[in-house]
């Protein structure tokens, strides 16, 4: 498999290649809003190169993420098989894994999901080649290092996994395959943390594909206990779906993208999907929307909403100057606003970062130079300092992709592992500056902890709480949840 700059090629399936390969985006120019800080640029073979991969925050406060590339094991992979790191403090990396370190590549090659940090503490991530049958892999990784393959894709059970894994309330992780399946446009599957998989769906299941094919994205669990997602073709418009399925896999399509004329709600989603705090669903398209501007006629992506009852509304058209092309899905911040990237476009052609607001109202923040990163293809992660990540893929000091932080001017909070709970269970709380911490309450009510680090705390749900803000009172002050903690 070879990578080329703001192109891609994929395997011999050529309808998946056609998609992928819309990342040839064309070039807009408008104003830059804001500075971004670098905070690392990634050297190429053996350190890491093309952060495909989103970020995530770690209980002990550092920041762990995946390369495409990079590592030693040059001679497998052109340009190395990829890697997973961590960074501390302000941006010192370390490598805690390069991928292809055993014989045959049986540890996967090619991460490109995000990883999710469980309950039990360990990191669980995908490989997209890879692995016993090489189709692909699921991994668990511990805050040292240590890789355990703990499935090996054959084809059947779906292949060629490109979204990360989601941790449901049941403690099972959930995920998608971009290909395999009995007519390999994909699945869903449910595996648990020991590594026993399960296959939910297989698309393609419907006649002519109306239940969607290529589901590039991670799922998302809602509030109802229900899955959330999109594939990125098929569908009544051939053009992507958004699907809800529930633990027993039975599927349901909310929307067919492209059912306007014109394609003005946009298609192509190849982001998944964010719950806000008001209860519905957020995510972007690669294409359509009211704008043609982008040079091919196709529209230059759009930022919708979409209701658990399938309602779907567009937000924001982009017309190249405020950037083209969002591959990536949104994240909302502690202020209420959600915010994103796209992958080209704006002033210098290299892609923005964005502010909207859940009404509609867009702000662009930033637009790439090349020296700070070009094309962020993954979206942004707020950390527990207040600041918000991400990766571009090129670009950088060696033009081999950087990882990046906007401040926004928001404050610290706390996060919460796992974000659901009975009471008596035991949660991770983690934020910075936690030492002296003296009370900690659950919407309220006050709970017995004990404090494990600078970092972290581990708490116990009390008698009597209710879902809600959870809330731990410092010597520098209260932080509060980024999200409601629900008491099942």
């Amino acid at each position: 498999m070879t990578h080329k700059r703001g192109c891609m090629t994929r395997l011999s399936l050529c309808k998946a290649v056609w998609l992928l390969c819309v990342f040839c985006g064309l070039i807009i120019a408008t104003s830059s809003a804001q500075t971004v800080t670098n905070v690392v640029n990634f050297s190429g073979t053996p350190g890491g190169a093309l952060p495909f991969a989103g970020l995530v925050e770690g209980t002990s406060g550092n920041i762990f993420g995946a390369t495409l590339r990079g590592g030693p094991n040059t001679s497998t992979c052109i340009g190395g098989c990829g890697t997973v790191f961590k960074i501390v403090g302000a941006g010192q990396v370390s490598i805690l894994h390069s991928f292809c370190a055993l014989g045959g590549c049986t540890d996967g090659t090619y991460p490109y999901g995000a990883l999710v940090q469980a309950a039990n503490g360990s990191f669980y991530g995908t490989t997209f080649n890879g692995g016993l049958y090489t189709y692909g892999t699921v991994f668990q990784l511990s805050a040292t290092g240590t890789l355990t393959t703990i499935y090996n894709f054959n084809v059947n059970d779906g292949s060629l996994p490109y979204g990360g894994l989601v941790q449901g309330a049941d403690g099972n992780l959930y995920g998608t395959t971009l290909f395999g399946g009995p007519k390999n446009y994909g699945t869903i599957f449910k595996i648990t943390p020991a590594g026993t998989l399960t296959t939910l769906y297989t698309f393609c299941a419907q006649t002519n594909c109306t239940d969607g094919e290529f589901p590039y994205a991670a799922l998302v669990q809602g509030t109802d206990g229900n899955l959330y997602g999109t594939t990125a073709a098929g569908g009544t418009g051939a053009k992507g779906t958004v699907f809800r399925i529930n633990k027993s896999g039975s599927l349901t399509t909310l929307y067919n993208f492209c059912s306007e004329a014109s394609c003005t709600d946009g298609y192509f989603p190849y982001a998944g999907l964010i719950e806000a705090s008001d209860g519905n669903f957020y995510g972007t398209t690669y294409y359509g929307g009211s704008f043609t501007s982008c040079g091919i006629g196709v529209g230059c992506g759009t930022v919708y909403r979409i209701s658990t009852s399938g309602t779907l509304t567009t937000l924001h058209s982009f017309s190249g100057a405020d950037g083209q092309y969002t591959f990536s899905g949104l994240v909302q911040a502690t202020d209420g606003n959600l915010y994103g990237t796209t992958y080209a476009g704006g002033a210098n052609g290299d892609g923005t970062l964005f502010e909207i607001s859940m009404g509609g109202a867009l702000t662009t923040l930033h637009s790439f130079t090349g020296t700070d990163g070009q094309y962020p293809v993954v979206g942004l992660t707020q950390a527990t300092n207040g600041q918000l990540y991400g990766t571009a893929i090129f670009g950088g000091s060696t033009d081999n992709g950087t990882v990046f932080t906007l401040n926004a001017g928001l404050g610290p909070f706390v996060e919460v592992l796992p974000s659901t709970g009975k009471v008596g269970s035991s949660v991770t709380i983690f934020g910075n500056n936690l030492t002296g911490t003296t009370k900690v309450t659950f919407n309220g009510t006050s709970a017995t902890f004990t404090l494990l680090s600078a970092s972290a705390i581990k708490a116990t749900v009390p008698t009597g709480a209710t879902s809600g803000t959870i809330q731990v009172t410092t010597p520098k002050g209260t932080l509060s949840s980024n999200v409601t903690f629900r008491v099942q």
